[in-house]
C-alpha cells in the first residue's frame, strides 16, 4: 500500500514538474517539428528535461539511502507513466499562429 501511494505521489511531482516547465521554459530549448503556412509547431523541451533532472535527484537519494533496489524500480515506473501521460497530455507542444 506504502508502494502505491509513493508511486501515485511521485507521479504527480513529475507531471507537475513537466507542466510547470513547460509553461515556463527556464532554459528556453525548443524544437521545430514542422512549418506550414498556418503555423509553426514547436515543442518546448524544458520540462523533460527538467522532470529527467528531478528523477536523478531522487534516485540519488534513494542510492543514499540504500533503498534502490526496493524503490528505484517504483520511481522508474512513476517517472515513465508521467512522461507517457504528459505527452498524451500535449505538454510542452505549442503553436505559433502565423496570422
Amino acid at each position: 500500500m506504502k508502494n502505491v501511494i509513493s508511486i501515485i505521489l511521485q507521479l504527480f511531482l513529475f507531471l507537475l514538474v513537466f507542466f510547470a516547465g513547460s509553461l515556463f521554459p527556464p532554459l528556453h530549448i525548443e524544437h521545430i517539428l514542422s512549418t506550414s503556412s498556418a503555423g509553426t509547431r514547436i515543442f518546448v523541451a524544458d520540462g523533460l528535461i527538467l522532470m529527467l533532472a528531478l528523477f536523478i535527484v531522487i534516485l540519488l537519494i534513494e542510492t543514499l539511502r540504500k533503498r534502490i533496489l526496493t524503490s528505484g524500480r517504483w520511481t522508474a515506473l512513476a517517472f515513465v507513466l508521467a512522461t507517457v501521460l504528459g505527452l498524451a497530455m500535449k505538454f510542452g507542444f505549442l503553436t505559433r499562429s502565423a496570422f
